[in-house]
């Protein structure tokens, strides 16, 4: 049957959740998976992200990264999902991207696959795991399997966080992913490879 097809679908402003990607990426291919990574499309009128040097820095960065479309949610046995919070939501940019998958919902072709998320916010109670729930209530309609960590490794009580991956980048929003997170990710990473390949 082949190796697992792993798609890391995100939307990052300032670049934590595209680095989370990248750890993702890396454990996923080291778990067996073939992988694509797809930013989604930004959706922010320029002055907005003009107005945040990381943000602009970002965007310039990674413009010419391949972008999400739905044949990469339709060809992966696996999905993770990647979004910073806002408000305790899933961001708008990976929440249109979602919207956008109507026609392969209605024929059944994102049903029966793995799912799960990652997440980032600034400040330690700022909608973490709210944020996740929340992109999960879209993958229940697919008829998807979420595939969260729970507590399956002891290293999750050192992220904390069952529903997924998550990280605080702090006030000045630059705290960088320490070995704490990489290795809750890597650990997210080989679950949902080997429970999509069970599922297959």
């Amino acid at each position: 049957m082949g190796d697992v097809k792993l798609a890391i679908i995100y939307y990052s402003s300032t670049g934590t959740v595209h680095g989370m990607a990248e750890r993702l990426r890396e454990a996923g291919e080291k778990a067996g998976a073939e992988v694509r990574v797809r930013q989604v499309a930004e959706l922010a009128p320029n002055e907005a992200i003009a107005s945040n040097a990381a943000w602009s820095q970002h965007f310039d960065r990674t413009k010419n990264e391949p972008r999400a479309t739905a044949d990469d949610v339709v060809w992966a046995d696996a999905v993770l999902f990647g979004t910073p919070t806002r408000y305790g939501n899933v961001a708008s940019q990976l929440k249109q991207f979602l919207d956008t998958l109507g026609p392969q919902w209605a024929q059944g072709l994102l049903a029966n696959k793995a799912y799960a998320g990652f997440t980032a916010t600034m400040t330690e109670h700022g909608g973490q795991e709210s944020t996740l729930l929340a992109l999960y209530n879209t993958i229940y309609h697919f008829g998807g399997v979420v595939v969260a960590p729970g507590y399956t490794d002891p290293l999750k009580f050192a992220d904390g966080n069952p529903y997924g991956v998550s990280h605080v980048t702090g006030g000045s929003n630059d705290a960088p992913l320490t070995e704490v997170q990489f290795a809750a990710l890597d650990h997210l990473a080989r679950r949902i490879v080997g429970i999509a390949g069970k599922l297959r």
